[in-house]
């Protein structure tokens, strides 16, 4: 799918709110990015042996975990898989990394960039705050899992 950015904007400007505006940027460039899909209802299957599940509970206040499944091909090299799950707001800035559960690295650690050597489901926690600690406001919130630099992605809704 190709989508102009410039024309998403120039059309956007007159008639849209600069916030709206931005928020159709950012989705037309996710649109546009191989390797990004978004999910609908059903449980996103990247095609490339993972899978994003619906984080639980959503809508959620303050916290929320993010289960998603690495399948068996992956690993069949013998080597681990790198792992990133990411928080973006509505206008695709960058907002958190959760913190894996349960990851031989020990609690609390973010998953960016973090190796995992088993298939199988993990989840990873979100405390529902920004990089700098501060809660986030409601609003609709994206999670993105990226491994091996595939990515796959969902909505999740925060709810104060």
């Amino acid at each position: 799918m190709t989508v102009s950015l410039r024309s998403v904007v120039s059309r956007s400007e007159g008639s849209i709110g600069g916030a709206l505006a931005g928020a159709l940027v950012v989705l037309a460039f996710l649109l546009a990015t191989p390797g990004t899909a978004f999910a609908q209802a059903d449980p996103p299957s990247s095609g490339n042996g993972f899978d994003l599940e619906q984080n639980y509970p959503n809508p959620f206040n303050p916290e929320t975990t993010i289960p998603f499944t690495l399948g068996d091909e992956l690993f069949a090299s013998g080597r681990p898989v790198v792992v990133s799950v990411r928080i973006f707001n509505l206008l695709g800035q960058p907002v958190a990394y959760p913190v894996a559960l349960q990851h031989a690295a020990g609690p609390g650690v973010e998953v960016n960039g973090l190796e995992y050597t088993q298939p199988g489901r993990h989840e990873a926690y979100w405390d529902g705050t920004d990089q700098s600690g501060r809660p986030v406001a409601s609003g609709i919130y994206f999670m993105q899992l990226t491994v091996n630099g595939q990515s796959v992605s969902r909505k999740m809704y925060a709810l104060k």
